[in-house]
């Protein structure tokens, strides 16, 4: 059997470049609180756990004072930054840079369209979503899909935006239904459409059905609450039904690797490449 890891596979920039700066401060001081979850995959936030670093809520966040944060990739809202200010708690921003750019662009369009109202595509719980919505206050309407738009008002001019994650293709198709809804309603209404969708993640989902095509089976590794590892794993099971999804070695069944010539692994954005070798190790000591 050849087993072949996805080169593309693995953490995103944002995601690698919070947990450098996490790794570095703990290497300096011993140890770091981070606010929420520095990436959604239980063996990368055990192996930062074991290093030093304490994930806390954004309860037990309040209660800090003199002392050294993490903001991770996804984004806070202003809030966020006056409580530490307030609190003396000094920040370490991994915020990702497309990330910040759309915090910025949210602002800066509230301003300058200031009847419109704000509409973002994504997930209303979701951190990025909630540092979004914090760019106006929380006066913002989220939609998750086409037949959420009737929270929509069409009577006013619209400004609309993604989640970086979310998948351009339906984001395109949203923006198209209020286009028309808005046109029917009020004629003099205008929508403003941001290109939003984080372009690597776009590509990202392009490469991964192509890879699992090319492969007889598929050990898609990704932890158990990625949004990002469950929306990838569903089009890499589009793209090859024997795809399987591990969250860690345990996972791996020998049945997985029945009559496979070519296994492919690979993973989500969340996903670090130690975890995807150490799966590969791992079917290598099966078969």
């Amino acid at each position: 059997m050849t087993v072949d890891i996805d080169t593309n596979a693995g953490f995103c920039f944002g995601v690698t470049n919070a947990i450098n700066k996490a790794e570095n401060e703990i290497q300096n001081s011993g140890s770091l609180y981070c606010l929420g979850e520095i990436v959604h995959n239980h063996e990368e936030t055990s192996r930062l756990a074991k290093l030093g670093m304490k994930t806390i809520s954004y309860q037990e966040f309040c209660s800090l004072s003199n002392t050294t944060v993490l903001l991770r990739a996804h984004g806070e809202p202003p809030s966020t930054y006056q409580t530490a200010a307030s609190n003396n708690v000094y920040i370490i921003d991994a915020t990702c840079p497309i990330v910040l750019r759309l915090h910025k662009l949210i602002q800066t369009n509230a301003q300058q369209y200031p009847d419109a109202q704000t509409v973002i595509f994504g997930k209303k719980d979701h951190a990025e979503v909630v540092g979004l919505v914090g760019q106006v206050s929380g006066n913002a309407v989220v939609v998750s899909a086409e037949d959420e738009i009737e929270m929509i008002d069409f009577h006013r001019s619209i400004l609309l935006y993604s989640q970086t994650t979310m998948n351009s293709h339906k984001y395109n198709n949203l923006a198209e239904k209020i286009a028309s809804r808005l046109r029917d309603t009020s004629p003099d209404a205008v929508l403003r459409k941001f290109d939003t969708v984080c372009r690597s993640v776009a590509l990202r989902e392009q490469n991964l059905s192509a890879y699992a095509r090319n492969h007889d089976a598929i050990m898609f590794v990704a932890g158990a609450n990625s949004s990002n590892g469950k929306y990838l794993f569903s089009t890499c099971s589009k793209a090859n039904p024997r795809t399987y999804y591990v969250s860690s070695v345990l996972d791996i069944d020998p049945a997985m690797l029945v009559d496979v010539d070519r296994l492919g692994i690979t993973g989500a954005t969340s996903t670090p490449k130690w975890l995807l070798q150490n799966v590969a190790d791992a079917v290598a000591r099966i078969v």
